[in-house]
């Protein structure tokens, strides 16, 4: 079977799939070798006017945005205007990220691309249609620019991250993080149909987004737009992939070295998955069925995105869509699959593989709490509010109890501690009107240390209709301790 009569039998899966999965639209491109080999929209970037998907309709990225912002980095990094290994505190203002465990120093601009800076878990929504705007940079660094675990400790993704490598660049660029994104990133490269937000004149061309209830999303902004609020259309993006691939176009300038390229694709930080690295904002798989990929996803509210390179082919895969839908994924796959039969064969084995894991897998041992972790912690959530008591009791039956304040006590669910970390939900108010906005549950991750349980505590929004929010607070408890002769129970302070 042909190239063109595979991309044919891909075409008819897209049109049946956005039927089945309720999908208003998706683009797809294809670069190799330097040339785009095919680019397509299907369905309706706009139901409510007619207006079909194209190539050149610009999807809201997502979390794709970071690989673009990290290239903006780069583009300052080789004028000489910052170090990547150098505390990301020394370009910022007055205000600094805090270390609450190590030394902030250690979180350099590296560590913060590659998401092992101790900066938490964080996405923060601000709808247009609830009156509300992001806070200036420097307050949400205030609020929210904590380091809750050691610079280079653990991968932990954080879009905050990314929004403060968006407020260096326009700190050390004099431009706003648009301006700069547009006039050194986006038109160089040739990608007139990219920019932050909706730039002025390309409002016709967006796809609008859409929610689970199939009805349009209001227009919505974030603390962290380095982090996710590029749009692009699939040919642009697919530009953007082939400059990283080093096959330069022509009418491209270099906006970055080569050598920068290579470094902004070396992991630097292996995440938890154990067969994958970050670099500088890419996500490296080095067999991935058999080649090594680089490559994002995107996800958020009525979007879903995915760009895959695979560089020793010059091939470089796009996929998007205006909805959170699993359709992106499984095309991307299916191209590669056409384009790569060695990745389709070895896929197949994998897939196989897993479903048998599945199938046989035990299910998860109940949660039992060693001697040492028995009893009551004690100790306090760190909001930009103030303190506020939380406590925890482990007991030897595997319950925890929980206590927010003065609040009920609860129970701690899917309590789990694994190399020292524990983590588990529960139900709680943390008392910060921004967590508050949306109904939440509070998720803890914290490290055994000792004598103290350190870490976050972390209000996520409950599913439903709009993309909720995720904001982290330090947490720091230490066990109760009972003198046997009083019969006083104390905690032990801090040392």
């Amino acid at each position: 079977m042909t190239q063109e009569s595979e991309f044919h039998r891909i075409e008819e899966l897209i049109r049946k799939q956005l039927v089945e999965t309720g999908t208003p639209s998706l683009a797809v491109a294809v670069a190799r070798g330097g040339e785009i080999i095919w680019e397509e929209g299907f369905g309706w970037a706009d139901r409510e006017n007619l207006i079909p998907a194209t190539a050149h309709t610009l999807y809201s990225l997502a979390s794709i945005s970071k690989p673009m912002t990290a290239t903006g980095v780069m583009v300052l990094k080789e004028r000489g205007c910052l170090d990547l290994d150098r505390p990301i505190n020394d370009y910022l203002g007055e205000t600094k990220l805090r270390a609450w465990v190590g030394q902030a120093a250690n979180a350099t601009i590296r560590r913060v691309a590659n998401h092992s800076s101790g900066l938490p878990l964080h996405y923060h929504f601000f709808h247009e249609d609830e009156g509300r705007r992001p806070p200036p940079m420097d307050e949400t660094i205030r609020r929210y620019g904590n380091l809750v675990w050691a610079p280079g400790e653990r991968c932990q993704y954080s879009n905050l991250g990314y929004g403060v490598l968006n407020y260096v660049i326009a700190r050390l660029s004099g431009k706003s993080y648009p301006d700069f994104m547009r006039e050194e990133v986006f038109l160089p490269l040739g990608m007139t149909r990219a920019s932050v937000g909706i730039g002025p004149g390309l409002e016709k061309h967006q796809a609008v987004r859409y929610g689970r209830d199939a009805l349009p999303i209001p227009f919505y902004d974030f603390d962290h737009p380095g982090a996710s609020a590029v749009f692009c259309s699939a040919h642009d993006l697919a530009r953007f992939g082939m400059f990283h691939l080093q096959a330069h176009l022509p009418e491209q300038k270099a906006i970055i070295s080569d050598p920068a390229i290579d470094a902004m694709q070396k992991p630097t930080m292996a995440c938890d998955d154990g067969r994958s690295g970050y670099g500088i904002a890419w996500k490296v798989v080095e067999d991935d069925a058999g080649y090594r990929s680089v490559g994002h996803t995107g996800g958020m509210g009525g979007v879903n995105t995915m760009l895959t390179m695979i560089p020793s082919e010059r091939l470089a895969v796009v996929a998007l869509a205006n909805a959170s839908s699993p359709l992106p994924g499984r095309v991307a796959l299916e191209i590669l699959s056409v384009l790569l039969p060695r990745y389709a064969e070895k896929h197949a084995r994998i897939q196989a593989r897993q479903k048998k894991e599945a199938e046989t897998k035990a299910p998860a041992a109940a949660f039992k709490p060693p001697p040492g972790l028995l009893g009551k912690w004690t100790g306090n959530a760190h909001t930009s509010k103030g303190d506020v008591p939380f406590s925890l009791w482990f007991q030897e039956d595997g319950d925890v109890h929980a206590q927010v304040g003065s609040q009920l006590k609860t129970l701690l669910n899917d309590a789990r501690l694994k190399n020292g970390w524990l983590s588990g939900q529960l139900m709680g108010d943390i008392g910060d009107e921004d967590a508050n906005r949306l109904p939440y549950s509070l998720h803890l991750t914290i490290k055994w240390r000792g004598r103290a349980l350190r870490g976050v505590v972390t209000a996520i929004s409950l599913p439903g209709q709009r993309y909720g929010n995720a904001l982290s607070y330090w947490i720091e408890m230490r066990k109760n301790i009972a003198r046997r002769r009083t019969g006083k129970v104390v905690s032990r302070g801090r040392r």
